[in-house]
């Protein structure tokens, strides 16, 4: 592994790090209300609170390990219900977006799989106020598509998904679209990605037959 690969790995973990940090430092917070409070109804909603947390904790590490890491073992194809039990519990945690799932193909290979998973965060990262979050994937195609009321795309984002930036000043906020653009260019593809206008942003991805 080069110094490029340990720097970019790097920038993964802090991005996984920044959010997963709000969770968990609610998990904190809860447990210590929970040792000072002494009123029954009081440390019922500080259980639900920590409930609330935990979950989300597990959600996210569920979602960022079949996104980032290496889920699924040894094999080449990954069950694509997987990826959408991970986008829906990472939406879901939200309680915003809405997931329209159409993906046909029952199993997808991990670079895929991430491909698509890592789209969806940065569209479900983008919807401001909320709204519906479509996935779909056919054949050599992979598409991603947010609608709602604002959406907010960082040009740093765009930049990094499409490879026009320096792999040297991407900041963990653009891991997630600078992975899609080296499994995309790995596998001769291409990477296209629309203004956010009308309430809506689409990414596509083509591969080579």
């Amino acid at each position: 592994m080069d110094s490029k690969s340990v720097e970019f790995a790097s920038l993964l973990a802090s991005r996984l790090c920044h959010d997963l940090l709000s969770p968990i430092g609610a998990l904190n917070n809860g447990i210590e209300l929970l040792a000072d409070e002494h009123d029954p109804e009081m440390r019922e909603r500080c259980m639900e609170l920590l409930a609330e947390s935990a979950k989300t904790s597990a959600t996210k590490l569920k979602f960022f390990r079949l996104a980032f890491g290496a889920a699924g073992g040894f094999d080449d194809e990954i069950d694509s219900r997987e990826a959408k039990t991970a986008i829906e519990g990472l939406v879901g945690t939200q309680g915003r977006v809405a997931l329209d799932w159409m993906v046909e193909e029952p199993s997808m290979s991990k670079a895929k799989i991430k491909i698509l998973l890592n789209l969806a965060l940065i569209a479900a990262d983008a919807l401001v106020r909320g709204g519906t979050l479509l996935v779909g994937a056919e054949g050599g195609e992979i598409v991603v598509r947010a609608e709602g009321d604002r959406i907010v795309l960082d040009p740093e984002l765009k930049t990094a998904l499409l490879g026009k930036t320096d792999s040297e000043s991407l900041t963990p906020r653009a891991a997630a679209a600078w992975l899609v653009h080296i499994l995309v260019s790995e596998r001769a593809g291409e990477v296209q990605v629309s203004e956010p206008e009308d309430n809506v942003l689409l990414f596509g991805v083509t591969f080579a037959a």
